[in-house]
């Protein structure tokens, strides 16, 4: 038996950028031996922080570190009632920690403790959105020009709001509010950036803003660039199907969550009628929520939240059945991943061999600072810096120059409305 035992489980908040983001810490009883990891979930991070303080950390000093297995069978299930975005995310907090201090402890990266790397670097996308098809196609360029080949497309539907853009003028509909300003975090006013779109949404004139789009995109930019959209479930499934089938000519590298969860079934009937790529999954809490999905190869490309299942411990195992039946992973990468989720992340695409995009955020000075080893991204591949664990570390003094910030609603996201007043799935 191990001497080594978890001395403490400490969390860390904060928000250098206007993302609130949640880092968990284990301290080992050997000096100076500790691991971090993502436990971000960025609209009730204050419930995860809970989660840690008073159940996972009394429930794990004293064990051994070494056993991640089960630290994590045991966690999961000492709730009794299990699995959500709040335990998971607290548990992967610690999960993924324990993977930091098993790599240092060996002494190498964490995919060399899963079998090594299948790739030297991990092609990411990044995010273009716009007022128009104009200053999407510009962004792009700019993009293009860094030597990005994978980029997800977005634009504003006049009047509406719409995901991913700026949104409806706050002047309009039955709800107003504030607006995301950009998807690049050091572009953001810090006053804004925390606020998620609110106006009025419909499906139809969002259907054909997008194809809009699509054609501006193909004959400006044309077919060597990669395209991604994302419907993010707003549009009725029925309409989904419609949208796939539409912008099958444009060749997206793919069209991410057509449908909602609830909606799984559709998939069967857009996979009869056409061959748009499809990715599904940040929405999933439990890995056994897809597994029809991989076995019924319903979807391309499987786009879980590290951290919202769990942590490395499942995603690595939801990775390997992907692979036995040609599912690609591009794990959830957006702004509300920490650094150390995107470390995270970057472990598991150099070492699967199913590995096919990785969403990346382009992160502030100010949270670069704060996690010194952020991972980094030269013409559009994402590189290992080669370090013991995750590589990556959270400056806790800078940190706390940088606390939560108070939200309305506790910083919930804000409600998306059809015309008539109904709430649209966010």
């Amino acid at each position: 038996m191990s001497n080594l035992k978890i001395r403490d489980v400490r969390v860390i908040t904060t928000e250098p950028d206007g993302i609130r983001l949640v880092i968990v810490k284990v301290e080992t009883n050997e000096p100076e031996l500790y691991g971090v990891g993502c436990a971000t979930f960025t609209q009730r991070p204050t419930a995860v922080v809970a989660a840690v303080d008073d159940y996972l950390r009394p429930f794990l000093i004293g064990k051994d570190p070494a056993d991640i297995e089960d630290v994590w069978q045991s966690s999961y299930v000492s709730s009794y009632w299990r699995n959500g975005p709040v335990l998971n995310n607290a548990l992967s907090g610690v999960d993924q920690a324990l993977w930091d201090i098993k790599g240092k402890l060996a002494n190498m990266p964490v995919y060399d403790l899963l079998g090594g790397k299948a790739r030297d670097a991990a092609a990411v996308y990044v995010h273009s959105s716009g007022r128009d098809p104009q200053e999407v196609e510009d962004k792009a360029r700019a993009f293009i020009e860094d030597g990005h080949h994978y980029i997800r497309v977005q634009t504003e539907t006049p009047g509406y709001a719409t995901y991913g853009t700026h949104g409806a003028h706050p002047d309009v509909g039955l709800q107003t509010g504030p607006r995301v300003v950009t998807d690049r975090v050091e572009d953001a006013d810090p006053d804004t950036l925390y606020a998620h779109p609110a106006g009025i949404f419909e499906p139809r004139p969002y259907m054909k803003s997008a194809v809009a789009l699509f054609d501006h995109m193909r004959s400006t930019i044309g077919w060597d660039i990669e395209l991604l959209h994302d419907v993010h479930e707003r549009i009725p499934p029925i309409m989904g199907v419609e949208l796939a089938k539409e912008v099958e000519g444009h060749r997206l590298f793919f069209l991410e969550d057509l449908f909602a969860p609830e909606d799984n079934d559709y998939f069967r009937i857009v996979r009869q009628q056409t061959s748009t790529p499809l990715a599904m999954g940040e929405l999933y809490n439990n890995p056994h929520e897809i597994v029809p999905m991989i076995k019924d190869r319903l979807i391309d490309f499987i786009r879980v939240h590290i951290s919202q299942i769990g942590g490395l411990t499942p995603a690595r195992k939801l990775a390997a059945l992907c692979e036995a039946f040609n599912v690609r992973t591009a794990w959830h990468g957006p702004g509300d991943t920490s650094p150390v989720g995107h470390a995270a992340n970057l472990m598991l695409d150099l070492n699967c061999w199913n590995f096919g995009i990785q969403e990346y955020a382009i992160f502030g000075e100010r949270t670069k600072e704060v996690f010194p080893g952020c991972p980094e991204v030269r013409d559009g591949y994402m590189w290992p810096n080669g370090q013991p664990g995750l590589g990556i570390d959270v400056d806790e003094g800078l940190a706390a120059k940088y606390p939560f910030r108070e939200r309305a609603y506790g910083g919930a996201w804000g409600a998306v409305r059809r015309a008539d007043g109904g709430v649209v799935r966010p």
